[in-house]
């Protein structure tokens, strides 16, 4: 039976091919802007580490007082980053489960082949404990030891990529690498690692940038052979000694930090624990105000960051008012389209047909209006996910892309969407009178 009426919903859009082809544009443009902005919005709003986030917390310890809230809002928050000693402090406290403070770097590798020329290449000065805390994944060997921290090892973790460019891809681990003049023996290699957004530096990155995790570097090594920060730096005050051994003696805020802590015992005892700290601080007569700490997981930590741009939500919104737009424009089309056919459905009633089938009739039309919309509306996605660049910044732009998953939310989007538009002209047509009808012809 839903041959006969598929047979005869193509017929009927058939004979009014140019209404039948407004439907299909008005669905597949609407459809087409939704899905592109949705797919936008689901890369720059997904969960890097759904299994961990809400054992992943970022402290805040108020280290500028009044001085840090002089812009004129009501945020009372701390800043988003540490100093050095109080990133040292936790370090050396330990209080967590797993914990790192880490800051960017930026040197520059000489290649073994004397013939290549040195690379400049991104990465972290991170802790031992970052690796497990991160969950990353190595093709090779693994991170370095606690003991390497406590003797600030020459040692380093490669990505794939640059694995590939200095070994060509093969086992580099036991291998010795030049960075920045110095020897650094190599004891991992990550696999196809980078998590977006870049959960563990959303203050350096924003949880977007092009650029690569190149290399991992021991915090304390690329301390002591002054690896500079490449990273943000904010100061309430001017530091009172220049250069990179002046940065580690002021208060300027450079240092993200981040700490694994398994259950509410644990994250009730940590915020103690930062409490217990800035009292210290204060008694010391290095904090002159009343504790102001945070403790967040990364969910609310990305979410007061303003991971998801803005921009992002209004496109998305903007795009779903289209949709509606075009929805209710196709339902006028359908109506317009059906009560043309009155007399048509008045001799099918007079001849016996109930109201279902003319209701099913006309609804199997109108889905077939949506899947063919769908379908167009597929190809247009995919021209707006290619053009998205225009609009955003490259690193959100390069995250959307059209999987199955998205084609598939298409389609029965596209169809599910177009049946609601029908569901009012379907009921009109069913309604009409066959007497009436029969009269008036």
């Amino acid at each position: 039976m839903l041959g006969y009426y598929v047979d005869l919903a193509v017929r009927s859009l058939k004979r009014s091919p140019g209404l039948t082809a407004l439907m299909i544009l008005a669905i597949a443009f609407g459809v087409a802007a939704s899905m592109t902005s949705y797919s936008v919005f689901r890369a720059v709003s997904g969960d890097p580490i759904p299994w961990k986030s809400s054992r992943l917390f970022v402290p805040q310890i108020d280290v500028w007082g009044p001085k840090g809230h002089q812009d004129g809002s009501n945020n009372n928050d701390p800043p988003d980053a540490m100093d050095y000693q109080d990133a040292i402090a936790l370090m050396r406290d330990h209080r967590a489960k797993l914990q790192s403070a880490m800051y960017r770097v930026s040197p520059s590798i000489v290649p073994p082949d004397p013939n290549k020329h040195p690379i400049n290449v991104g990465g972290h000065a991170v802790y031992s404990e970052f690796f497990p805390m991160v969950d990353a994944p190595f093709k090779y060997g693994s991170g370095w030891s606690m003991a390497d921290d406590a003797q600030r090892a020459a040692v380093v973790v490669l990505n794939g990529d640059i694995n590939q460019k200095l070994f060509g891809g093969t086992n580099s681990v036991g291998k010795t690498i030049d960075i920045d003049g110095k020897d650094y023996r190599v004891v991992g290699v990550l696999d196809n690692w980078n998590p977006k957004p870049v959960f563990f530096d959303v203050v350096n990155t924003g949880g977007f940038t092009t650029g690569h995790e190149d290399v991992f570097i021991p915090f304390q090594r690329a301390i002591d052979v002054g690896m500079m920060n490449n990273g943000n730096t904010n100061c309430a005050d001017i530091p009172a000694s220049s250069g990179f051994v002046g940065l580690q003696q002021s208060t300027c805020v450079w240092i993200s930090y981040m700490a694994e802590l398994d259950d509410k015992a644990a994250v009730d005892a940590y915020r103690s624990y930062l409490d217990g700290y800035a009292r210290q601080q204060k008694e010391a007569g290095r904090f002159r105000w009343p504790v102001n700490n945070r403790l967040r997981d990364l969910p609310e930590w990305m979410d007061s960051e303003h991971v998801v741009p803005s921009d992002t939500k209004i496109s998305l919104l903007v795009a779903l008012g289209l949709l509606v737009v075009c929805l209710v424009n196709t339902a006028g089309l359908l109506l317009a389209k059906f009560l043309r056919r009155s007399s048509e459905i008045g001799i099918r009633r007079a001849l016996g047909a109930p109201r279902m089938a003319i209701y099913t009739q006309f609804l199997v039309e109108a889905g077939i209006v949506g899947l063919t919309g769908g379908v167009l509306g597929l190809l247009l996605t995919w021209i707006g996910i290619h053009g998205v660049s225009w609009v955003l910044p490259k690193e959100i732009a390069t995250l959307a892309r059209l999987d199955l998953g998205l084609l598939g939310l298409t389609l029965l989007v596209a169809i599910i969407a177009t049946m609601l538009a029908g569901l009012y002209p379907t009921f009109r047509a069913s309604r009409v009178q066959p007497a009436l009808q029969l009269k008036s012809n």
